[in-house]
């Protein structure tokens, strides 16, 4: 703890670190970058501020639509291939390859300045007539040809493979999907990710479903656990694909941020590789957004389709543009998200990063005891990291445990207490990144930066131990 108030930090420099991030009214949640970097007016642009993407699936045959790549040239900064680069596109007879189409969406992403996600390599769907023929061990040897083929024709131009696609069965078994290539044995996945990875080093292997963004679902929990067992006997798996095409049958559920810190606690990367929402309802795609803005590992987001007319679900209007283009109420909710600007949706929380230390405000041990002091530690984005701003000025944890200051004088420790209304335990979220105590006027203060490090009350003079963002 701190004997005076010059002691911890050396000299205190009282000018605001330009880059810091600052934080929202009481009543939003903790997500505004500084001035410096606020306000992008693209999708692609803005996601970059957190060195994310946001992208979107091309069509060869669109490119020709001036109105069409307009948007998605200004909009996005990552490019997949809608249909272009899948298996009967790419090889329509065994050993031939035909790489037309999906070098036209190639070489337009890149003449714009784009990333490209490759999509996909191994699926039980869209294989050409010859494939569909085989079974058993000429199978898998076709698999194994068709992943060389094409990751040779591509190597080092792709950011990230989608080397498996959609391996897993609906319901509620939780096991593999009864294909042609599971048939030729249950290790086919595994040997399709070893043999991409000696394909092209370079690029990242992702492993992509639908319908495993539910983290209580089983599906959810089956690709879990084959991720867990790759990652433990070294198969060469980097990152996993949430295609999350939310609808009434499979509608968004807030555990999706769960489902992600969980998976990215494995080691692996996440991404949002094919995101559409029926209806296009803004909050959902602001939760979205947000979800992916909470996990370190996000990778980026990529909607599939650009326009309304463009989305293979175009009776749902499930995109950011409509049919002519024009921007809906969910591309700016999206915007504003990526910006720093939005409110979260009720419930949801934030890790609260602090800007001096990149530690996380965390109740120690997970502990839910009235008293608890907070301290800072590596953030992990667990529930005892995870706090959400009321709109009583509250900074919650748990649901039902608020961030409680138990003096108001320098040093006072600041702790978790049972929610009761006290200005005590009532912030103020300002804009220079601090966070001030309504009842004492002192700023939310930590004194140190190392993990255990105690958070306490202290005047405030704008210093990086007492500014703070969202993780």
């Amino acid at each position: 703890m701190r004997t005076n108030a010059m002691n911890r930090f050396g000299v205190r420099k009282r000018a605001l670190l330009a880059g810091a991030l600052g934080v929202l009214t009481a009543a939003a949640t903790l997500v505004a970058p500084s001035p410096a970097t606020a306000a992008e007016n693209t999708l692609g642009a803005a996601a970059a501020q957190s060195g994310r993407y946001f992208g979107t699936a091309i069509a060869s045959g669109r490119l020709n639509d001036s109105a069409y790549t307009t948007i998605a040239s200004r909009e996005f900064n990552m490019v997949t291939a809608e249909n272009e680069m899948k298996i009967d596109a790419t090889e329509p007879q065994r050993g031939q390859f035909n790489f037309s189409s999906g070098d036209r969406v190639y070489n337009w992403a890149v003449q714009n300045g784009k990333r490209v996600r490759g999509h996909t390599l191994a699926w039980h769907s869209q294989q050409p007539g010859w494939m569909q023929s085989l079974s058993g061990g000429s199978l898998r040897q076709a698999m194994i040809d068709h992943i060389n083929g094409v990751m040779a024709h591509y190597k080092g131009k792709i950011a990230q493979w989608d080397v498996v696609n959609e391996a897993f069965a609906d319901g509620n078994s939780g096991g593999r999907r009864d294909s042609n290539l599971q048939r030729t044995g249950n290790d086919w996945i595994e040997v399709a990710f070893r043999t991409a990875r000696a394909a092209d080093p370079s690029a990242k292997l992702c492993y992509n479903d639908y319908n495993i963004e539910n983290w209580s679902w089983a599906k959810t929990q089956g690709v879990y656990a084959m991720v867990r067992d790759f990652k433990q006997r070294g198969v060469p798996i980097d990152c996993v694909g949430f295609q999350s095409h939310f609808n009434s049958g499979s509608p968004y559920n807030s555990n999706f941020r769960t489902t992600l810190q969980s998976f990215a606690a494995l080691g692996v990367d996440v991404a949002i590789t094919e995101l559409d929402i029926q209806g296009a309802t803004a909050s959902t795609y602001a939760s979205v957004t947000n979800d992916c803005l909470a996990v370190s590992r996000c990778l980026g987001i990529t909607v599939w389709g650009v326009r309304d007319t463009d989305s293979w679900r175009s009776e749902q209007t499930p995109l950011l543009f409509d049919g002519n283009g024009s921007k809906k109420a969910a591309y700016t909710s999206v915007l504003n998200a990526l910006n720093g600007t939005s409110s979260p949706p009720t419930g949801s929380g934030e890790t609260i990063k602090g800007v001096g230390s990149g530690r996380c405000l965390d109740v120690p041990n997970a502990g839910t005891a009235d008293g608890t002091q907070i301290q800072l530690w590596d953030c992990h984005g667990g529930t005892n990291q995870q706090w959400t701003a009321t709109s009583a000025g509250e900074l919650r944890v748990y649901g039902d445990k608020c961030l409680d200051a138990a003096g108001t004088g320098n040093g006072a420790r600041v702790q978790i207490y049972s929610c009761w209304g006290g200005d005590n335990q009532k912030w103020r979220l300002n804009s220079d990144g601090s966070i001030v105590g309504v009842q004492s006027g002192l700023c939310l203060d930590a004194a140190g930066t190392g993990n255990g490090a105690q958070i306490q009350l202290y005047s405030c003079w704008n210093g990086s131990n007492q500014l703070w963002s969202r993780a």
